[in-house]
């Protein structure tokens, strides 16, 4: 015999509102509890139908599934489903195969939960800024750093010296709980992580007094860290066993020490290489000179060839950064920017003037003023 429509049992639409199922229920159950109707086999039939029916339609995510799937399952019977069709389960709203077992076994296996097992601890970050110097020959920084570390008192148990961790009644050490749980299908056992012990599967009757019976506590430690010659921006260098203490006997998490050098006020930096610019004068540019530039480690002889044109570049090799993963170092690259004079004397305008009418070059203002330049137009230039 096929099962009727679950919205046909409570005599409501498809689409009737929660509120609506939740009334004709009432109503429904009511009139056919069996308490109401003793002796009447069929009203207690009945009754059983409603409440399966209502037990569907009051649960949002089972009526979704109910409305696609219709009646994959039988829903009759105390003991349990007597199937599963169709995909998705049908109308019993889980949510995949994992679901299944929580439901039934209390968790994929069912068995007890695991003591919890050593855990890293966290990892901690250090921002450190330095000076482009400082990059270049590299140095050792001391840091302090506060961290969290295992209670020397009770060696990070929580408990106070001379006494332990006792296993927890309420689970018997498993932290978890199980309880009965009725489900459309008969009683099932749930677990739940065990509220007493908090899954830990141990309790602290007599807590450490340096710890408060939490087995850490917070401690400033200096930590030499050794930032390599040639480092760049933004590199990260990593502190074994530098981080937060870990749990359950578990190790230490790691330091990371990342490193911002600061803007330098001659030198830009690209990779292993450094630019410099130098200013020269025209003179300069035009004869060549021999100068002095600086570079990391002091001063060093740059030749600018007579001609030289502004904005050209000269490479000094093996004076940038240090290689941060190889030997040797980058190069030092020079670039010349050739300098105007504001304001000339009398003889640096007639020498430059000279060398303007010896290079076929017209240079060189009119210095009348305005009333003088009318003048001479409207005179013809008498």
């Amino acid at each position: 015999m096929s099962k009727r429509n679950y919205y046909e049992i409570l005599g409501v639409e498809r689409d009737a509102p929660a509120e609506e199922i939740k009334k004709a229920y009432r109503s429904l159950a009511k009139k056919y509890h069996p308490d109401f109707n003793k002796d009447d086999t069929e009203a207690e039939n009945k009754f059983k139908e409603i409440k399966e029916a209502y037990d569907v339609l009051s649960d949002p995510r089972k009526r979704a599934r109910y409305d696609r799937y219709g009646h994959q399952a039988d829903f009759s019977g105390a003991g349990g489903p007597e199937g599963f069709g169709g995909s998705g389960f049908g109308g019993f709203g889980f949510g995949g195969i994992d679901d299944i077992f929580e439901q039934f076994f209390g968790g994929m296996g069912g068995g007890r939960r695991r003591q919890p097992g050593p855990e890293q601890g966290s990892h901690l970050r250090y921002d450190l800024e330095i000076t482009l110097e400082e990059a270049f020959s590299g140095k050792t920084q001391t840091l302090n750093i506060p961290r969290t570390e295992n209670c020397p008192d009770c060696q990070g148990s929580g408990a106070k010296a001379g006494t332990k961790p006792e296993t927890c009644p309420s689970c018997g050490g498993s932290g978890q709980q199980r309880y009965t749980r009725s489900t459309p299908f008969g009683r099932f056992m749930t677990t739940e992580t065990c509220s007493r012990c908090r899954g830990e599967g141990v309790i602290i009757n007599d807590p450490c007094p340096a710890c408060g019976g939490q087995g850490r506590i917070v401690k400033e430690r200096k930590i030499e860290v050794k930032i390599p010659a040639g480092v760049e921006d933004g590199s990260k260098l990593r502190v074994s066993g530098g981080g937060e203490a870990g749990t359950h006997g578990g190790p230490p998490g790691d330091l990371y020490v990342v490193i911002k050098v600061r803007p330098h006020k001659l030198f830009k930096r690209r990779g292993s290489d450094l630019f410099l610019e130098v200013p020269i004068s025209i003179s300069q540019a035009a004869l060549g000179v021999e100068m002095e530039v600086p570079t990391m480690e002091g001063q060093t002889e740059l030749i600018v060839p007579e001609g030289t044109q502004h904005g050209a570049t000269f490479r000094l090799k093996g004076h940038g950064m240090p290689h941060l993963h190889g030997a040797g170092r980058g190069d030092l690259h020079v670039a010349v920017k050739v300098k105007v004079p504001r304001r000339l004397g009398p003889k640096q305008k007639e020498l430059l003037a000279e060398l303007a009418r010896l290079s076929g070059e017209k240079a060189g203002l009119d210095n009348k003023g305005f009333i003088d330049r009318m003048k001479d137009a409207f005179s013809g230039g008498q």
